[in-house]
This record gives C-alpha cells, structure tokens and sequence, in this order.
C-alpha cells in the first residue's frame, strides 16, 4: 500500500499539481438534502467551479482506474477522490496494531543485517537502502553515523583492512550512505583478488597434503614389501604382485632425487 499510493501521488502530481491536493484536502461538490432526505448535488455554475469539478472528477477516476477490476465495483461507490482515498488505505494499508508490528519487524531485520556469502558489494548496500527507506516510510529515522557504521559492519571480512579504515575516519558521521558505497566500490577488485588468492593458497595446502599423504601410504607399502621379501622368496613374490603400478608410481613420483619415471617405465 506504501509503495502504491507513493506511484499515484507521483502521477497525479505529474499529470497535474493540483490533483494530488484534492485528493489530500479534498474538494467534493456540495450535496444538499431535499425535504424527503434525498441528496441532490449542486451543480457547478462558474468557470472556476467548473474547472474544480471537472479536476476532482479525474483525480477521483485516476485512483479508480488504478485499482485491480476485482475492486471496482467495492469502491466505485465513493463519489470523491478524498473519501475513496481513505477507502483505499484502510482496506489495503492495515489498522495501527499491523502497522506498528510491521514496523517492529523492520527494525529487527535492520539490527540483524549482515551480508549474504553469495553476494557482491553492491547487492548488500541495495538491501540495506531498501530497509532504511521502508522503515522511514513507518516514521522511523535512523541517524546517519549509524547507518553508515551499520553498512561496514555487515560486510564479510574480505572487506576487513578498509571497514577498520573507514570506520574510524571522522567524516563518518556526516557521509551519505552513497558515498559510502561508491568509496568502497572502488577497492572491490583488489578485495576480489585477495580473496581468490587466499582461496589458491588453501587448495595448493590442501593438494601438498594430500600428496604428502599418498607418499607416506606408498613407503609404508614398500616398507611391508621389503619385510615380507625377508620372510621368504615366495612371500616376496606374492606381495610384489599384489602392489599396483599406481602405488609404486606415487612412490618414485614422490621422492626429490629419484628421476621421474613414467608408466611404461616402471
């Protein structure tokens, strides 16, 4: 409902400036009572009255024609652009109790904000203008320092070295969240490329562990290939023809001053 009636006023004010007044402040035509209690409408007689009458008619049919045809019929009984205006909010817009715990909800999720994993820079700062700019729609004002410190704070630790920069710079305070914004965007791809180097660094650890692992699984095979081979000629043999060539591959593979032999080789 914010968002709709925050279109229609910007419409009606582009269509034309006084249209929005009248629905704001109204502007009826003046309804008489007959003896037997009917309602008889005085019809305009000026030029000027003319002009009001013929303004209030499109601004009252602009926030007709903007409903779903489901509502027509329930509103179309509401003969000015006032009235049906206020028709509209408290069908749609919720009484003070909704009102308030939507507002309560909006403040939680703007105290547990963070910045997904999955996203970039620019889509934590969107997020973040949307919930400010809905909770001031509800009447709430959040200082500027503090949104600003909030946005920093939300943002994965990629962002570290400059959060604690800016964080601590005295136009902090006064700084829109924009500038902010555009500041920090201006380092994205060296936080990028710190994080993909970090990313390297643990898959290259990973894969030197990983062959340090195998090499050790290999000597300990050729370990027991070298004490079975003293038990016997024929338990020697067994357990030769039992190791893989893959195994004594990873073995050879692994020493510094052994020369790298291939399949074929061995």
């Amino acid at each position: 409902m914010i968002y709709w009636k925050m279109r229609m006023e910007e419409y009606l004010q582009c269509i034309d400036y006084t249209l929005w007044e009248i629905v704001e402040n109204g502007n009826a035509p003046i309804v008489t009572k007959t003896i037997d209690g009917k309602e008889t409408v005085i019809p305009p007689t000026s030029v000027e009255e003319k002009a009001q009458r013929r303004a209030e008619l499109k601004a009252r049919s602009t926030l007709l024609m903007a409903l779903p045809n489901e509502h027509q019929l329930k509103f179309n009984s509401y003969k000015d652009a006032k009235t049906l205006m206020q028709a509209i909010e408290n069908r749609f817009g919720g009484n003070t109790a909704t009102k308030k715990t939507q507002k309560n909800l909006l403040k939680q999720q703007y105290e547990n904000f963070a910045a997904s994993s999955t996203e970039v820079i620019e889509q934590t700062y969107e997020r973040l203008q949307k919930l400010i700019s809905q909770l001031e729609m509800h009447g709430e004002v959040i200082p500027q320092e503090d949104i600003n410190q909030k946005f920093l704070r939300s943002l994965s630790q990629e962002w570290t070295m400059h959060t604690i920069v800016w964080r601590n710079k005295p136009e902090i305070e006064t700084l829109s969240l924009d500038d902010l914004f555009n500041n920090l965007k201006a380092y994205e791809s060296e936080v990028k490329g710190t994080s993909s180097s970090t990313t390297n660094s643990h898959n290259v650890a990973f894969l030197s562990s990983s062959s340090t692992n195998s090499a050790t699984r290999a000597v300990n095979t050729a370990q027991g290939v070298n004490t079975a081979s003293t038990q016997g000629a024929a338990d020697s043999s067994t357990t030769v023809e039992n190791l893989s060539d893959a195994v004594i591959y990873s073995f050879f593979a692994s020493q510094p001053s052994t020369p790298q032999l291939d399949n074929e080789d061995l």
